[in-house]
Order: structure tokens, then sequence, then C-alpha cells
């Protein structure tokens, strides 16, 4: 393929990828299948790998996070950002239009409701279209500056479609999907890991991490709500700018009602009852209620420190009281032993609640649960049932204190603590349990992506002994099969084939799916590129593997110590008898050089060079860069029109480079 081709297929696939991601991720309907788009995203990134100059801006392969941050800079707000005042009633909301209506001297005010989402106020500034930069709220003057992690947010437009020229600061709120927080407080439960409190923690935890690539496995949203000076722009109502957002592609909740009175809008408050919440995909806690005028928004003003024009009509907690009937024990795939509540069953926001997770016995300790309690349970974020106190006064003296078992409910091997964790594992890596979880997710999709075998296929393999560990897998003959209940001719058929084809995933994939403590997706990938095969893992010393990019110790350690075990050594000997792949396309470690670790900003038109390219040269000589300016910059390289960041650079003395010194540091490297 020649070089125009090349970059023809570049900017094709760009904007395809772009089109299947706002599909997904903005409009709720997928149009591709995701091992389709994983297949053009791998073409993308490898054809950008070699011509990085005709890479996009808005590339989709910027969501898929970088090295990771020191710490966040700080970032001043070109234009405050104020907090809501709350209504907890109809009579606050009353009050509210009363003052409205007095100050603009109207009879009737037109309101604008929108839903208020649970989540993480953000700030996000476009120039001439394109994403520049994106910050936490903060105080509401200062904030985190948060772009690269933002930018892993895929309803977050990287660039803006027929918007205005110039800058552009738009508002919104990133939060977490109910299914999405499930999913990661699950994954957290299993690793023995306390789980989130709510969507909002979790959302708020996510974006302030300091490594973006595990700001992009936590599947967050986003959803605008406003922007600042709309009216510049010949926009005259809130609904118009929302509008006009969604032109843009900026993803807006539908959720969105205009009414010309207040009584209209309680009626409207009062017919979200918690049922209707529990159908909603995301949390909210309350709406919004915005005059819908921006004339009338800018007579009114605000005050120091909330609006006038807006306040937050917030619901009342939904709680329920039950019995605690029991508790009863189970056991993940990495031995963890997990409490669960059995309450008499009772309907909590539109859902009938009779079990729930307790995480573990710290949990249990630090709110006094005993079996008999009555107790007061809630939904974490309207999505997962939790028992959040004990009701004291009820106790009679005949509740039982609980104590997770000195040996495993299962298999009753002895029970045991990892220092420094709360949670309790099984001892013996053959319990039943471990190993039931075990197999489900070597077979999930992220591992070795094994259709047909679900939990209860699992299930029934294990009990009719035709399989005790994930190599056994690989031995099932279709006689053996067609029998089994819920088991046919062509069910068997699919599932064999898929079998037989998961033999050539890989090693990360294969690394990932033994399930070692620790070992997740990203890791076992590094690991595997850089051995190329299992017999180099075998070899590899925790100092060796620790120093590799995004490993350190923790990982290294549990990895050597779980290879170290003959059981363990045996599984991987019978996956390579059945012609698993344990062999992976090595990937080339950056060697140190003189700009090893040291940190770069870019900025300014440089005469030959991109800054994709530059950036590029840095990185693959084991240097980062970074977007700001800050204290641990060490150099800065300035191109025409360098702006800002240079005026920032000379203030902290940091070293400054053209285009000519920055390629001489370089060949010196």
């Amino acid at each position: 393929m020649s070089s125009v081709k090349d970059q023809e297929r570049i900017e094709e696939l760009s904007k395809k990828l772009k089109e299947y991601s706002d599909q997904y991720y903005v409009e709720d309907r997928p149009t591709i299948q995701d091992d389709e788009y994983d297949r053009l995203f791998k073409e993308l990134q490898s054809l950008e790998t070699n011509y990085p100059q005709w890479a996009l801006v808005d590339s989709p392969t910027q969501r898929v996070g970088g090295a990771p941050l020191d710490n966040f800079n700080k970032f001043t707000h070109p234009h405050s950002l104020y907090s809501l005042a709350n209504g907890m009633n109809v009579g606050d909301l009353r009050d509210f239009d009363k003052r409205v209506r007095g100050l603009l001297e109207k009879d009737q005010v037109e309101y604008l409701v929108e839903l208020k989402f649970d989540g993480l106020a953000m700030n996000l500034i476009y120039e001439n279209q394109i994403f520049r930069l994106g910050a936490t709220r903060g105080d509401g003057q200062v904030g985190e500056e948060v772009t690269r992690n933002l930018k892993t947010i895929r309803s977050i437009p990287l660039r803006l479609e027929n918007a205005p020229d110039g800058e552009l600061e738009i508002r919104g709120e990133v939060y977490m999907p109910k299914k999405s927080f499930f999913k990661l407080n699950q994954m957290r439960d299993e690793n023995g890991e306390p789980p989130f409190a709510n969507p909002r923690n979790a959302a708020a935890g996510s974006i302030r991490q300091l490594d973006s690539k595990i700001t992009a496995e936590r599947e967050l949203a986003f959803f605008a709500y406003g922007m600042v000076d709309a009216e510049s722009l010949g926009i005259t109502s809130h609904k118009e700018m929302l509008e006009a957002l969604t032109k843009w592609n900026v993803p807006v909740c539908p959720e969105v009602f205009l009414f010309s009175n207040i009584e209209a809008v309680i009626e409207y408050c009062q017919s979200w009852t918690p049922e209707k919440r529990a159908n909603l995909e995301y949390e909210i806690d309350g709406l919004v209620i915005k005059v819908n005028s921006l004339r009338d928004q800018d007579t009114l003003g605000t005050t120091v420190k909330d609006p006038r024009w807006a306040i937050a009509y917030k619901f009342p907690a939904v709680e329920q009281v039950t019995r605690l009937l029991d508790i009863e024990v189970s056991v993940g795939r990495t031995g963890v032993l997990t409490p669960t509540a059995v309450l008499e069953p009772v309907v909590v926001a539109g859902s009938t609640i009779g079990r729930a997770s307790l995480h573990n016995q710290d949990l249990i300790d630090g709110r006094d649960i005993r079996i008999g309690d009555w107790v007061r349970i809630r939904k974490a974020g309207d999505v997962i049932p939790e028992v959040i106190g004990v009701l004291e006064e009820k106790r009679t003296g005949t509740e039982t204190p609980f104590h997770l078992p000195d040996h495993c409910p299962v298999c009753l091997s002895t029970t045991f603590k990892f220092v420094g964790e709360v949670a309790i594992r099984c001892s013996n890596p053959n319990c039943p349990a471990i190993q039931q979880e075990k197999i489900n997710h070597f077979v999930s999709k992220n591992a070795m992506n094994i259709d047909g075998l679900g939990p209860a296929i699992v299930e029934l393999l294990l009990t009719k002994g035709l399989i005790q560990d994930v190599a056994d897998l690989y031995q099932l003959r279709g006689e053996e099969l067609v029998s089994l209940e819920r088991m046919g001719e062509r069910s068997t058929t699919n599932l064999l084939t898929s079998i037989e084809a998961s033999k050539n995933q890989g090693l990360a994939r294969v690394l990932f799916g033994l399930g070692i403590r620790h070992v997740g997706a990203k890791a076992a990938k590094v690991i595997a590129q850089y051995y190329g095969d299992m017999a180099g893992i075998l070899d590899g010393t925790i100092e060796e593997i620790q120093n590799l990019p995004d490993i350190g110790p923790k990982i290294a350690q549990s990895l050597v110590e779980w290879l170290k075990e003959e059981y363990n050594q045996k599984l991987i000997e019978k996956l390579k008898n059945a012609k698993v792949r344990l062999t992976e396309d090595q990937k080339e470690m950056i060697s140190e050089t003189n700009i090893s670790g040291k940190t770069f900003v870019l900025t300014g038109t440089l005469p030959t060079l991109k800054r994709s390219e530059a950036a590029q040269m840095i990185e693959e000589r084991g240097g980062k860069v970074s977007g700001s300016v800050s204290k641990k910059t060490d150099y800065l390289v300035a191109g025409e029109e360098a702006g800002s960041k240079l005026e920032k650079a000379r203030e902290l003395n940091v070293s400054i480079l053209n285009e000519v010194e920055f390629i001489e540091l370089l060949q010196g490297s």
C-alpha cells in the first residue's frame, strides 16, 4: 500500500470508528460487533504507529490512556462554576418561583427542568472545535486539570461538529452508569478490595486516577448541561443552548422538559417516583429547575455561591426496614469469602430485595450486624442493595453475632488473610468453588472468549466430573457433551468450535485468564509481550518483572509465587499439551536513555515536526509528554506562537528548546 493510501486509510478508519463509537456510547444503538470494532481499531493503531505524522488530533486511539502522571496540575477556570441552591420540598420550589418572578417583575416565568446527575461536575474547553482541556469543578474557581482522563471517556467528543470557531467552554457531568458501577464493584469484591459506596464516588475515584489507562477501563460517561456565553452565538434560551450542543455532537440528556409555570414543574417533580428512577441507566439524586431565558438569567445574576436562576430539587433518600434472616458465605475465584445478607423480602426503589452483599468481616463488625437484627437497607446508587445500619432498639437478645468461618464452607480447608487486607480467603487452590469461578473467568470475553460456556454449563461440567480445571476444557469430546442437559448437537458443535478457536488467543489472554492475583489484562499483556513465551516468564525473577512498565513489585511477586506452585506448573503443562498457544509477539522495551523519565511539554508550531511526531520520539526514548508546564517539567519544546506555556516555563526556569536543540538532545540519547 502506498503512503498516500495509508494516509487515506487512517482518515477513513478514524471517521468510521468515531461513527461506530458515537452510535454505541452516545446514541445507544450499536451497529457493529465488538470484535469487528476491535479489528479496525488495531488496524488504525498499527497505521498510526508507522505514520504518526498522519494521526488525527481526534483519533479514537486517544481513548486508551497514556503513561501515568505524577500529579494533577491546578487549573483556574476562566469563568466560575457555581453550585446550586437546594430545594427539599414543594414549598422551597414555590419560594424560588416567587423570588424569581419578583426580581424579574413578571407574573409568569418559563422553566426548563433537567435531571440532576449524581456525578462529578466538569469544565471542557474547546478551541476551534478541538478538545483542548478539561478540569474538575474544584472550589468553583480552581479545579484539577484531568484532560488525559477525560479523553478516555468515549461520549466526550474530541472534535466538535459544525461548531463555531474560537473558544467554547462547555459544562457537564461525568458519571458512571449503573451497569458499569455494578461491574466494577463485583470485580473489586472478587479481588478482596473495598467496594465503592455509590456511582458518584466511583466516578470521582476514576477521574482522579493518575494512570489514565485505569480511567479508560472504568466505562465513564458524560452529559453536558450548559456552556459559557451562549448569547454571543445568538442563542437566547437554555433549551436552544442544549439543542446547539446536540448539533455539535455533544451528548445531552434526553430528559429535558419546558414548563410555563412552577405548578407544572412541581407536578413533574412529583412524578419521579423511586420506581421511575430505578428504570434509568444512571443514577440521579434530583432535578434541576432553570429559568429558560438567558436574558432573564443574566438579569437575575448570582450570589456568592449559586445562581439565582436555578435550584436543585433533591429526592428524599429511599430506605426500608426489614429483618436479616441469615448470612450466607460464597467463595470467589481468588478464594475470597464474601458474606451475603439473606433478608425478609422488601420493596426498595421499585424492586424486591431479598439479598444484600455485606462485603467483608470488617464491615459487619463496624456496623455490628447480627443475624436476626432489624436493619435499614437501601440501594447504593439505586443499584446495589446494601445494609446501612441496625435498629438496636428493636433487639430482643436473641440476635446472633456473625463471624466468617475459620474453614471454607465449600471444601472445609482453613482460611487466611493476607497482611494489610480485610479479605478472608480459602487456602485450598483446588476448592470446587474457586475452580468454578476460575473457569468462568478463563472462558470470559476478555480472557479466552469461549462462547457457549456460561456459569450454568460450567457448573454442570464440574458436577458431572467432565472437567476439574481450565485445561480439561480442551479434552472435552462431543459424545460427552451431547447427552448433557441443556446441550444438543448444535450447541455441542458450536461449543467445541469455540473451544478450538480459543487455542490461538495467545499468551496475554491465557495469562489473564488464569486468574493470578493482581495480574489484570493490562499487566498480562505487558509481561507476555516482553517475554514472548511462557518459558521466558517461568524463568523471570521478581526484580526483572517489577521493572517492566506499569507492573511493580506487588504484581511481580504474586506472579512469581503463583508460578512456583507445583499445581500451577502442571496446569501450564496441560495447556501446552492441549496445543494452547503460549506465545505472544514480542514488543521491544525501552532501554535507558539520557531522557528516560524526563517530562517534556510541546507548544507552538515547530518548523518541520508535528507535535505527534515529537511526542512519539520522546516516548520511544523513555521520556514523558505532558500537556501543561509545572515544576516537574524538565523541557519545554517551543515553536512559533508558543504563548502562555513559554511564559510559564521561563517563570519556573524550565529548560527551553527549539526544534534543532530538541533533535540534538534526542540524538545524544
